[in-house]
């Protein structure tokens, strides 16, 4: 009888024993994304927009309705687990507030202090006649300057989907799109055309912006793009690279990119024939994030009516990338956004359509590594495909990872999460 339990015991310990070493086995598969929710902004407002600098600081910008004919635009520091006091950067009563073209405030390397900031701003009687405007602060956003225009055509026509890339402690890249042939002006109009724009055609632009308001290097990166799709810039070890949606004379609205390379930018390249025809601007950028000569890249598509979110790896800032990886399932929306993790792996978020003939939607994270394989990946917050829901926006600073999105409820305000990574 002794023996007998004895022996049972045995066999208890060793079944705890096993269930023990396979818990262990288990914690190193990625668990499924979750979100902390932390304070936000509050108040009425959207466009929110995250950055994360080298020193790993994240700020986040939006815009505040203050009522209907005023809008203001916020930044705030992340201090580890809640928000500095919100800095009011500019407010008018005549801007171009526009649920896909946000505006954004960012930090110039090794210079915490030293802030640009840029929004859009009517500039005639038109609705689509509008300017960039870039503010700069030289201590942390308590003063900001008088507003510059990167663009010095003085044509009424659009400006604006800005990518605003800090270069160096001195310099910031600033990217944009530019209407200037749309209202039939000829080629080469404003003096600075490097290709001679396409006569009514939307032309992608960049300048360089020192930390003194000096304007230099203004360059047209390519004569014909999509009309209302985001830009997207990263910095890589061998220098800035840009994606954006092309648009051919066929009306194939496939992504591209431009890479400066020993102070001169190459022609645009597309980055994967995906060969989307649509006579129409999707209003649906790339997005791109660079660590040294790694580049991840992450778009949406459409074939056959259905929603599609690629992304695709690089190991040489840009020369050349993978086959893409599908990340979404056929339902997508898009809206993405992308972000290297710490680890070398790749965050990716977007918006896929959960509810069939209604509007319900949910936010996706995935994680990829660069040999192309999907870690984890799952629905992290219920969102809404209407445009009131807007772009939900990423940043990782070290350890820390962040959501930015737009909560269109009874009223539309911005929300922040924090991704337990």
């Amino acid at each position: 009888m002794l023996i007998q339990i004895w022996r049972l015991l045995i066999f208890i310990s060793f079944l705890s024993l096993s269930s023990c070493q396979q818990d262990t086995k288990q914690t190193t598969i990625p668990a499924a994304f979750s979100i902390e929710a932390v304070p936000g902004p509050e108040g009425e407002g959207g466009e929110s927009h995250l950055w994360a600098d080298e020193e790993g600081r994240i700020r986040l910008s939006w815009v505040a309705y203050i009522n209907d004919t005023t809008d203001a635009l916020y930044t705030a520091a992340w201090q580890g687990s809640r928000w500095s006091a919100p800095q009011l950067v500019a407010q008018g009563h005549n801007w171009f507030v526009n649920w896909a073209d946000f505006p954004s405030v960012v930090s110039f390397p090794g210079q915490p202090e030293t802030l640009a900031a840029h929004w859009l701003q009517l500039a005639g009687p038109d609705t689509y006649d509008y300017d960039v405007k870039i503010s700069l602060s030289s201590d942390g956003g308590k003063n900001w300057s008088k507003p510059l225009t990167p663009h010095r055509d003085s044509i009424l026509a659009e400006h604006g989907f800005v990518s605003l890339l800090p270069l160096s402690a001195d310099s910031l890249l600033v990217v944009w799109l530019d209407g200037r042939f749309t209202k039939g002006e000829g080629h080469g109009s404003g003096g600075h055309s490097h290709h001679g724009g396409e006569q009514g055609a939307m032309t992608l632009r960049a300048a360089v912006l020192d930390r003194q308001g000096g304007l230099h290097d203004e360059v047209e990166l390519d004569h014909r793009i999509c009309d209302c799709c985001q830009t997207s810039a990263a910095l890589t070890d061998q220098g800035p690279v840009v994606v954006y949606r092309d648009r051919s004379e066929h009306e194939v609205r496939d992504m591209s990119i431009v890479r400066r390379e020993n102070g001169k930018w190459t022609a645009p390249k597309i980055l994967h024939p995906d060969n989307w025809t649509i006579a129409g601007c999707p209003v649906n950028g790339p997005a791109i994030t660079a660590q040294g000569s790694a580049v991840a890249v992450t778009w949406f598509t459409q074939k056959n009516n259905n929603g599609i979110v690629f992304w695709a790896f690089s190991a040489d800032a840009g020369k050349t990338f993978g086959p893409p990886l599908q990340l979404s399932k056929a339902n997508a929306i898009g809206r993405v956004d992308i972000a290297f993790l710490p680890s070398g792996n790749v965050l990716v978020s977007w918006i896929e359509s959960t509810g069939g003939q209604t509007d319900e939607a949910a936010i996706m994270l995935a994680e990829v590594n660069p040999q192309g394989q999907i870690l984890r990946k799952n629905a992290v917050l219920n969102t809404k495909s209407s445009r009131q829901s807007g772009f939900p926006r990423l940043a990782v600073a070290q350890s820390t990872a962040l959501l930015s999105w737009t909560q269109a409820d009874s009223i539309t305000q911005v929300k922040v999460g924090k991704i337990k990574l």
